[in-house]
């Protein structure tokens, strides 16, 4: 790469004044929710520029700030890339760096909507129950330091607490992470912060505030050096955060604002309904689920991408197996929606090489993705008297992978909130019969009921069985077949 390529500028003209917080910068909402907020300005105006925050590193930061807080997002599609800048980000903040600045902007009158995309941990709840793990030690460190938080959920519910007390209006949370009801459970557990700290508060949010659920849906790989090498080449200027993204994008978002304020989203293709649920439950079901399932047995099985798993034709038999026979039975379809059709689309955006979306990226945080992406529709199952062979085969492999070890002897990067708990319970367990039964007592991920089912911990026991004497990709072809 030539080291004296200009760096990238944004676009020209006046930009919009910030009406925004986006709180966990990362590539995803850049790619998506990003775009669509800038595109709606392009249609219909409105001060709806964005703050990013970064809670914990300064690494966007740094990147975005030379360049204007610009960037570009590259479409790969099966016949090429196409880029585009992106000037819709005002600022970049650091949360651990000066967490007054973060609060202050979100008290902010003119911000009316604060987004987020801080993963599934990054709400510091129980998964299996939705509620807020109160002895989760950034929870903790929160009630502690009303004006230093460190989560999100403190972030949210300190700057409420300044527009409280200050008599201005709350700003609409709007949660872009994949969560099922993610809008009731960010409420949920941002009520029971703010109960902790004054009732009234918590009174006042759960009546004057809003937090419409969402569904978001478009495939984001990691940023690689060499895409930022090749999109120098193509462009002749420098841009050291483009965000790479597939053609494909889905956002349906519940039309509940606080005094109506949001941007023109209608007009540039987002759906705004007044339920979100069976859009919610399809992608988590059948995108999401698909992915985790392949990502662990993918994995297992060598290879590094999604497109990579599914062009082997077991893994592609399987994926349909899961969708017709395990997945779609539980399913009420959105109105209009063909289950089936849903299906085969999403089969093709998992087999666009473009799109390199690593199964070991895919693979972090399971415990708190399966469930709302797995194990939901694995019990749905269990109820109609069903066993879900797949979806027990895609639990056995997550098992196996956060043991840390492969199917050569190598050690697995494992990313997990529960890491290192995970590795010490495959460990500590000798047989496959112990290792499920260890696995099963993380309540966290399993609830009881689900737990103490006997036909789930006997196809647990089977595939895990399978799994280590047999391989990943035996146990694939057998159960897709």
């Amino acid at each position: 790469m030539p080291a004296d390529l200009p760096r990238l500028k944004p676009s020209a003209g006046k930009r919009a004044a910030t009406g925004i917080v986006h709180l966990g910068l990362g590539a995803f909402y850049r790619a998506h929710g990003a775009i669509y907020i800038a595109e709606a300005m392009e249609k219909s105006g409105g001060d709806w520029g964005i703050a990013g925050v970064s809670l914990v590193r300064p690494d966007q930061r740094d990147a975005l700030a030379p360049q204007g807080f610009a960037y570009t997002a590259v479409e790969l599609g099966p016949d090429g890339e196409i880029p585009r800048v992106i000037s819709v980000i005002n600022n970049v903040l650091v949360a651990r760096e000066d967490p007054d600045a973060v609060l202050s902007q979100m008290a902010d009158p003119k911000v009316k909507i604060v987004t987020l995309t801080v993963t599934e941990k990054g709400y510091c709840h129980e998964p299996a129950t939705g509620k807020l793990n109160r002895q989760h030690p950034d929870i903790l460190h929160d009630l502690e330091n009303p004006a230093k938080p460190v989560s999100a959920i403190g972030f949210l519910t300190r700057a409420l607490e300044r527009r409280y007390k200050a008599g201005l209006r709350p700003f609409t949370v709007l949660c872009c992470d994949n969560l099922p009801d993610n809008g009731k459970v960010v409420r949920g557990v941002v009520l029971e912060f703010a109960g902790l700290i004054d009732a009234g508060l918590a009174d006042w949010i759960a009546s004057q505030g809003a937090f419409p659920s969402t569904m978001v849906d478009r495939i984001v790989p990691a940023t690689k050096p060499e895409d930022i090498e090749r999109l120098s080449e193509k462009t002749g200027v420098l841009d050291q955060s483009p965000v790479m993204h597939e053609p494909f994008r889905q956002w349906v978002v519940e039309d509940h604002f606080v005094d109506g304020e949001r941007p023109d989203f209608a007009s540039v293709g987002v759906q705004l309904v007044s339920e979100v649920a069976p859009f919610e439950n399809m992608k988590l079901r059948c995108l999401n689920g698909t992915h985790s399932s392949l990502a662990y047995l993918g994995y297992l099985s060598g290879y590094e991408t999604i497109s990579e798993t599914i062009a082997d034709p077991a893994f592609s038999r399987f994926c349909q197996h899961l969708w017709t026979n395990e997945i779609i039975p539980c399913l009420t379809p959105p109105e209009g929606v063909k289950l089936s059709d849903y299906a085969d689309a999403l089969l093709k955006r998992y087999q666009n090489p473009a799109i390199r979306h690593r199964t070991w990226q895919i693979a972090m945080d399971g415990s708190q993705k399966l469930p709302q992406r797995i194990l939901g529709t694995i019990r749905d199952n269990l109820a109609a008297g069903r066993r879900p062979e797949g979806l027990i085969l895609a639990v056995a492999a997550w098992m196996r992978y956060v043991g840390g070890v492969d199917e050569k002897g190598q050690a697995i990067d494992v990313r997990d909130p529960l890491a290192a708990r995970l590795k010490a319970l495959s460990d500590g367990a000798d047989t496959p019969e112990a290792k499920v039964a260890a696995f099963l007592s993380v309540s966290e991920v399993f609830d009881a009921g689900l737990a103490a089912h006997e036909t789930f911990r006997i196809g647990l026991v089977d595939a895990y069985r399978g799994l280590t004497t047999r391989g990943a990709k035996a146990m694939v072809e057998v159960t897709g077949s």
